[in-house]
């Protein structure tokens, strides 16, 4: 039976995407594992991988087209032994798949589209006693003495491919409990903006209408269900930076000749890595019906780019050197900037960093980037008259810091303690080596 090739969902916010390019042509024979296209996300443009082997007999989305939906069938191919007479009309829109118009107006946001292999058994995934699975799986299965009808696919339509039959279990067994999904919040409805009583308001004044981009659209809908389904509040403190600013510069200027500039923001980061540690309650995130909570300190930092954010995530920074922290936030600072960060390089984390202090602004409230369970809004240091212990006034320079807490995971107390404690790292660096 021909295999359709549908439009992958290449990250979690990912509703559609754009066909960059193709790298095969229609009569090309393709294995798994072999790179069929360049699609770009919503975050960044991804090699999409085929899962069965065969023959391409037909691609029906071309190269450059835009705004191509999950699910979308993009190419068709076809086993082993088949021939084109073989093929079945193909459908340019997936099954149960919401039409654009009804997808514009939908504000809250939804997962990605699930998989076609989210099937309810067996015989949902045969046709007249056949079970639909990929020439190697077969194979695999048969070595192994693995019934098929008993495994359920991951593949296109429930489709049994290689991954599927090397986690089973021999002997026909159902094989492992299935995964149980927790289940998802709420999400208030959103009464839908009318884009057409909006210009309206604005008709005979000039303006230039933007239209969305795929991130624009991902941050609004992101944004607008973290304001209303997670109960923030806030916490604010105020950080004299006197001895990281003094710390920072008699460290440059030893690193200086093997090319490392440490910068403040480095030293937040790993604050912030040590203070989740110090407090480990509240290194954790929002699952639904459970928390999470982390043993190493993922730490996501902000970035901004062309037409909107990434946040990439620092894995494990508790352990790893300021300049080895620098050098990192470097490299993927500039990859987001150019959109060529890998999902596991903006997925994950606990915590979250937003630092606008480079461009003068001294405090602000960021909005927490779910599931984290905090986000530190980082100001600007200024120079401001201080009450030193002894009771004498001078000058200081002084950094505004204000952290959002989901309350759902992080009670006052708890989120006190953790600002408390990036604030004692700041404050006292070098500590923060020993």
């Amino acid at each position: 039976m021909p295999i359709e090739i549908q439009m992958p969902a290449l990250s979690p916010t990912m509703e559609e995407g754009t066909l960059a390019k193709w790298l095969v042509k229609e009569g090309d024979a393709v294995a798994s594992g072999d790179v069929l296209a360049e699609i770009e996300t919503d975050k960044a443009t991804m090699e999409f991988e085929a899962v069965d082997e065969g023959v391409i007999v037909k691609i029906t989305v071309a190269e450059g087209t835009a705004d191509v939906k999950v699910g979308t069938v993009i190419a068709v191919l076809l086993e082993e032994g088949e021939s084109p007479s073989d093929q079945e009309p193909v459908s340019g829109t997936p099954e149960g798949a919401v039409p654009k118009s009804e997808a514009a107006a939908t504000p809250s946001v939804a997962p990605p589209p699930a998989p076609a292999a989210a099937v309810s058994s067996a015989a949902d995934r045969t046709n007249g006693g056949r079970v639909f699975a990929s020439p190697l799986a077969r194979r695999i299965a048969a070595q192994k003495g693995i019934e098929l009808a008993q495994i359920k696919g991951s593949g296109p339509r429930g489709r049994i491919v290689k991954a599927d039959v090397e986690a089973a279990k021999p002997s026909g067994a159902p094989g492992e409990a299935k995964a149980v999904t927790a289940p998802a919040a709420a999400t208030p409805a959103i009464k839908p903006v009318d884009a057409g009583a909006v210009a309206a308001l604005y008709q005979g004044r000039d303006y230039v209408e933007v239209p969305l981009d795929g991130m624009r659209r991902t941050i609004a809908a992101r944004l607008a269900e973290a304001k209303q389904t997670i109960p923030h509040f806030y916490l604010r403190r105020d950080i004299r930076l006197d001895a990281l600013m003094a710390f920072r510069a008699q460290l440059n200027a030893q690193l200086e000749a093997r090319g490392v500039k440490l910068s403040v923001n480095d030293f937040i980061i790993k604050a912030c890595a040590l203070a989740l540690q110090q407090v480990p309650k509240a290194n954790a995130v929002w699952a639904g019906d459970r928390i999470l909570q982390l043993t190493p300190s993922d730490v996501a930092v902000a970035v901004a780019i062309e037409g909107g954010l990434f946040t990439p995530v620092l894995k494990d920074a508790q352990v790893k050197t300021l300049s080895a922290l620098s050098s990192e936030m470097k490299d993927l600072a500039a990859r987001a900037k150019e959109r060529k960060l890998a999902p596991h390089e903006y997925q994950g984390g606990s915590f979250a960093i937003s630092n606008l202090g480079m461009f003068g602004i001294e405090n602000f409230d960021a909005v927490i980037n779910p599931p984290h369970g905090a986000i530190l809004a980082v100001g600007a240091g200024v120079k401001k008259p201080v009450v030193a212990e002894d009771g004498a006034v001078e000058v200081a320079t002084v950094m505004s810091v204000t952290l959002s807490v989901d309350h759902r995971v992080i009670d006052g107390a708890l989120g006190a303690q953790l600002l408390t404690a990036i604030k004692e790292n700041l404050e006292t660096p070098l500590a923060m080596l020993a």
